[in-house]
């Protein structure tokens, strides 16, 4: 319980300590983690706390609603979350996916709410787009064959790996000093979002452990990696630059707690809480590959759980439509998007790919890597702001490639659920690349960066 807000001599107010006995301040909620928790004294029954910068103003914002007004909103959000459930659940029966219901029928109320989250947790757009896709050949294309007519780009600059070393000088980026220098200019004004993907896109379409351990062992890599990375200048945007920056973090839904506590506990990094969003990279449901009665049929984990995998790099422009998060960047002065897979694309060299972009009045700009032949390897791309709002309204339009690869799951025979274990590929996992939306550019717009060795 704190003591109510006490004005301050500015005119602000300042969140004091805890309340004394027979004071009525509000209740907050504290995660009980040991950077918040660092010190729990069991003798004196006393806990001290080191809450990152807003928890408790964020947590008395919300508790200064009346309870009336709290009962409204919880009404509204119950409202619209069945409004969802109920349009979802249509969709999936228009695809004849009812099979999907059947765990309604059995277990406790607990399974069937995780049902229900994950029936609305299915992109149902992306995943009819996914299977009138089914009959494409399966295959990760190459970088030659993603930027295929890139040799005809106007717009192309090739530049040595080595002009981006820590060393870097104006002597050794020459003219592209300036330009580099131009767009930290921009940067420095908020002009830039950034969107880091996290997500491992380089070994999708390979075999790979989903186990408990191998999970976690992957989270707290991919955490460390986030943490090195934001905490070199030379690597990432410096530190002065950050508080203007709107920046989106994509991950896989199990590594999300983690980044926002890294980023709580480390006063994020220099950037504005109220410009960074998490999200969870985009998945679509796993479907048989044989036809049954005309319809590839979503497998399911258990009678609760739908069995789904990642989409791969395409996915980012599906998530930035989502919560308007293009629209609040571009209300907010955005006029480029900068999307980065893996750390070799986090470089010194982004700010001159952007200006590039800037310089050209391209729609879009890419880098590359001679030689490179690995599509997922890592990416680094720049949109303009209306280019991507006009992506994010194509999604339709977007590539999905099915894999087959062999996964075991449940199926409901004769009122029992059993256990299927594949020998061989039984199903299909969409996959889908960023490079896709280049068809939706001409030559003209379209700026390639090479980076040779």
């Amino acid at each position: 319980m704190l003591k109510s807000a006490e004005p301050m001599p500015n005119g602000s107010e300042e969140l004091s300590s805890l309340a004394e006995a027979g004071d009525s301040g509000p209740l907050v909620w504290v995660p009980f983690v040991k950077e918040i928790v660092p010190n729990v004294d069991m003798n004196r029954r006393e806990m001290l706390i080191t809450p990152p910068k807003g928890l408790l103003e964020l947590n008395v914002r919300s508790d200064e609603r009346s309870k009336k007004e709290r009962r409204q909103l919880e009404w509204k959000e119950r409202k619209r979350f069945q409004k969802r459930l109920i349009a979802a659940k249509k969709k999936l029966s228009e695809m004849e996916q009812q099979h999907v219901f059947h765990g309604f029928r059995f277990g406790e109320k607990s399974q069937a709410s995780l049902l229900v989250d994950q029936i609305v947790s299915v992109n149902s757009k992306l995943l009819q787009q996914a299977l009138e896709n089914v009959e494409i050949a399966s295959k990760r294309w190459t970088i030659t064959e993603s930027l295929a007519g890139a040799k005809l780009v106007r717009n192309r600059l090739r530049i040595s790996e080595k002009c981006f070393t820590p060393s870097t000088s104006e002597e050794k980026l020459g003219t592209n000093f300036t330009l580099q220098e131009k767009a930290l200019q921009l940067i420095s004004k908020g002009k830039v979002a950034v969107v880091l993907d996290m997500s491992d896109h380089k070994n999708r379409g390979k075999e790979y452990d989903l186990s408990l351990s191998s999970s976690t062992s992957r989270e707290n890599s991919e955490t460390s990696s986030l943490q090195m990375l934001l905490c070199d200048d030379e690597r990432f945007v410096k530190a002065e630059y950050r508080s203007s920056m709107p920046l989106v973090l994509i991950s896989p839904a199990d590594e999300i707690i983690s980044m926002k506590k890294l980023f709580s506990s480390n006063n994020y990094f220099g950037f504005d809480p109220e410009k960074v969003w998490f999200l969870e990279e985009e998945r679509l449901p796993v479907v048989s590959s044989l036809l049954e009665q005309n319809r590839h049929k979503i497998l399911m984990k258990s009678p609760w759980e739908i069995l789904q995998s990642p989409v791969g790099s395409g996915g980012v422009i599906s998530l930035l439509s989502s919560d308007n998060i293009v629209e609040n960047l571009a209300q907010n002065g955005a006029k480029y998007i900068q999307v980065c897979n893996g750390e070799r694309y986090i470089s010194r060299s982004s700010p001159l790919l952007l200006r590039l972009v800037n310089e050209k009045e391209a729609e879009i700009g890419i880098q590359i890597f001679e030689h490179s032949e690995d599509v997922e390897e890592g990416f680094s791309m720049v949109f303009s702001i209306d280019t991507m709002k006009k992506l994010t309204r194509q999604i339709h339009k977007f590539q999905f490639y099915a894999i087959a690869k062999p996964n075991s799951h449940v199926e409901l025979v004769e009122k029992k659920w059993v256990h299927v274990e594949p020998s061989s590929p039984n199903s299909y996992e969409f996959y889908s690349t960023i490079f896709s939306c280049l068809n939706a550019c001409s030559l003209d717009k379209l700026c390639v960066m090479e980076i040779t060795e």
